[in-house]
């Protein structure tokens, strides 16, 4: 991406929500536009997808289960009109299956629903480091909270810790073998080394 087409402050970003229920949806057209961000809100996939084709979104905020077009199927219809195009699923239940698919569409982060504020600020500011930023995103989030105030219930594996046990778990049966695992996977070796970094970040020990 040239200088001149860098995404430089989140007014400059277009950013889409794709989300059906019309109570969280609101949630984050608000929280977003509390940080400068100027977000496109639609309720379904398809709708998503006619939005992008008049004019392509940067970074795409979806619910992972839409009516009629699920999150990941959004995803690639997007992605078709626009293959830079950066994801946040939000999803209340974690599935080895989809996230599998994720690994393949190379998706910036999972949320859990009801997800924090400080969540999805560290999520935004990935997506946009992806795009080519060089700097951090100026967003000013308030020390707890979450989108919608609702109390954090308990709950099982998020599709993100599925999708890094799922990871780990290829390596390990491959002795190791980035490449064997990649394929395994159906992944690029790219996105399998980006994916082992960052698990090394959180300081997960990898085979």
């Amino acid at each position: 991406m040239s200088e001149a087409k860098r995404p430089r402050t989140p007014s400059e970003v277009r950013l889409l929500i794709v989300e059906d229920e019309p109570r969280i949806r609101e949630l984050l057209v608000r929280m977003t536009g509390e940080w400068g961000f100027r977000a496109t809100a639609v309720w379904g996939g398809e709708e998503a997808v006619r939005a992008n084709a008049t004019q392509p979104f940067d970074v795409a905020i979806l619910d992972y289960h839409l009516p009629r077009m699920d999150g990941m199927e959004t995803l690639k219809r997007l992605r078709e009109r626009s293959p830079d195009l950066q994801a946040i699923v939000l999803t209340a239940h974690a599935q080895l299956d989809v996230a599998k698919e994720a690994i393949h569409l190379d998706v910036v982060e999972f949320l859990t629903k009801p997800c924090q504020r400080s969540e999805l600020e560290q999520a935004l500011d990935r997506a946009l480091r992806r795009k080519g930023r060089t700097q951090p995103v100026p967003l000013d989030v308030p020390a707890g909270g979450d989108a919608g105030n609702a109390p954090q219930a308990p709950r099982g594996k998020t599709l993100e810790e599925a999708e890094r046990e799922l990871i780990l778990e290829t390596l390990a049966r491959t002795g190791g073998n980035r490449a064997a695992a990649a394929r395994e996977l159906g992944i690029t070796r790219r996105t399998l080394h980006n994916k082992i970094n960052i698990y090394q970040d959180q300081g997960f020990a990898v085979p």
